[in-house]
Formats: C-alpha cells, structure tokens, sequence
C-alpha cells in the first residue's frame, strides 16, 4: 500500500498571537502522536519570498501508513476535538492529500 501525504496550509485570522500560533500546532504534534497510523508529522511558517503563499502563513505535512489511516484520522474523536480548539483561530485552511 502507499504512504499518503495529508498537506495543510493555514491563514490565521487577523490578531491571534503567537503565542496562540503556538498552542495550535502544540496541539497538532500532540495529535500526530496519539492516532495510529501516523508515521510523521513536520510543520513550519512560511520564509519564500516569491510572494505565491496568497495569505497561507504557516503549514504541516502528515504522512499516514495508508489510505484507511488517512480515513481512520479525520473521523477519530481527538481530530475532532483538536479541530473544534483550533477552528477559532483559522481564516482559511487549504488540504491537499496525495499517495506516494
């Protein structure tokens, strides 16, 4: 089976904090390492300067052992509930999936 790549890029609305920043993808590395069949899990803020991010500042990238991980994540309980704490701070989400 492939390995699938769950990509999320985020706009935070205008005035969260850092320090709110923070707790967001705080609360997304505790999630990637609480659900079964997520293999990795990298995020950062974006630096290019080629002015193509339309307004995404910051991002992470899942990799899920398989499809069936990938579904299994986005309806487990702890998903949920990450997404209703972060949901608040969010402008604009942009999810792209693809196997390799």
């Amino acid at each position: 089976m492939s390995k699938v790549k769950h990509i999320a890029l985020i706009k935070f609305k205008e005035g969260t904090s850092p320090e709110q920043i923070d707790q967001v993808f705080d609360d997304l590395l505790e999630l990637s390492e609480s659900i079964p069949g997520i293999e990795d899990y990298v995020a950062g803020d974006d630096f290019t300067s080629e002015g193509l991010n339309h307004g995404f500042t910051h991002g992470f990238i899942m990799t899920f052992q398989d499809r069936p991980a990938r579904d299994a994540y986005m309806t487990h309980p702890e998903q949920e509930r990450v997404k209703v704490v972060v949901a608040p701070f969010l402008e604009s989400v942009l999810v792209f999936d693809f196997e390799v």
